[in-house]
C-alpha cells in the first residue's frame, strides 16, 4: 500500500533539530522523499505498523505534528505529479 507521511516538527532547540533528522531517518528506510517534509512509502501492514511505532516514538506531540494518509493498494490513479523532479517508481525495478 502506498503511504504518504508528511511532517512539521518544531526546530526550535537542539531536541526539536534532532527528532527532524530522525524523523526524516525513518521515512527514508521505508521510502522516498518528494518533498522537504513528505515521503512517499510502499509498504506491507507490517511495515506500516513498525514504521507508525517508529516515528511516534520520535514525535514530541506537544510540539510537532505528524500526518498519515493511506493511499492503499490501488494507488497508481489517485496520484498525480506536475512539474519538476518525478518521483521513482518504488515498485519497479531498481538498475544500479
Amino acid at each position: 500500500m502506498l503511504v504518504l507521511i508528511t511532517y512539521d516538527v518544531s526546530t526550535v532547540n537542539s531536541a526539536g533539530q534532532r527528532r527532524l533528522r530522525q524523523v526524516a531517518k525513518a521515512c527514508q528506510a521505508y521510502g522516498q522523499r518528494v518533498q522537504n517534509s513528505v515521503f512517499e512509502c510502499v509498504v506491507d501492514a507490517t511495515q506500516f505498523k513498525l514504521l507508525k511505532l517508529k516515528l511516534l516514538e520520535i514525535i514530541d506531540p506537544e510540539q510537532d505534528s505528524l500526518r498519515i494518509y493511506q493511499l492503499g493498494k490501488n494507488y497508481k490513479g489517485k496520484v498525480e505529479h506536475i512539474g519538476i523532479k518525478a518521483s521513482i517508481d518504488l515498485e519497479g525495478p531498481l538498475i544500479m
